[in-house]
């Protein structure tokens, strides 16, 4: 049985973790790197590391030391746009924890790995004290994503149903904080 440390990524992690970041906009989400979206895969440790209210977790392969999955959170909230402006203004900044790039290797996926990052992540957002709430969204045809975010969170916004002409097609969730 393979076996994993999950664990706050080091600068050491970091070159690691955006090629999980990466393969996963390229492979799975078929957008590809698009700097208005992705900056933050690009400068991980100015937008994870750096602040004390932000943080990046990895899940480590402990018989060959790559990064098989990684996990971050930060305090902005959703931006309008993109988003619908009434669900910027429910996930304010600096109250709302988003999860963000909680991504799985294929090769890696079916074993837990994201929902103990999630895990992790809730817990660092309860310690932090001062989040009020977690959102995140998704798009829908992410392999495992939807079963994942269904289990732990409720829809608060399909954009196919939801948004005129479907948005952008995301589908953002809210997971109890407590």
């Amino acid at each position: 049985m393979q076996e994993y440390r999950i664990r706050t990524a080091t600068a050491a992690d970091l070159e690691e973790a955006r090629a999980v970041m990466l393969d996963t906009v390229y492979r799975d989400f078929g957008t590809g790197y698009v700097p208005r979206w992705h900056a933050d895969i690009i400068d991980l440790q100015s937008f994870y590391v750096v602040p004390p209210r932000h943080t990046l977790l990895v899940a480590v392969d402990e018989q060959d030391g790559t990064v098989a999955a990684t996990a971050a959170l930060d305090g902005r909230g959703p931006a309008h746009p993109p988003n619908p402006r009434w669900l910027a203004e429910r996930y304010p900044s600096g109250e709302t924890a988003q999860l963000r790039r909680v991504y799985t290797r294929p090769e890696h996926r079916r074993r837990g790995l994201a929902r103990q990052l999630v895990d992790r992540l809730l817990d660092f957002a309860r310690a932090d004290g001062g989040y009020r709430s977690v959102y995140l969204h998704t798009y829908p045809h992410s392999p495992g994503a939807m079963g994942l975010w269904q289990t732990l969170g409720k829809v608060v916004c399909d954009e196919r149903e939801d948004a005129p002409g479907g948005g952008s097609g995301v589908v953002h969730f809210e997971i109890p904080l407590v």
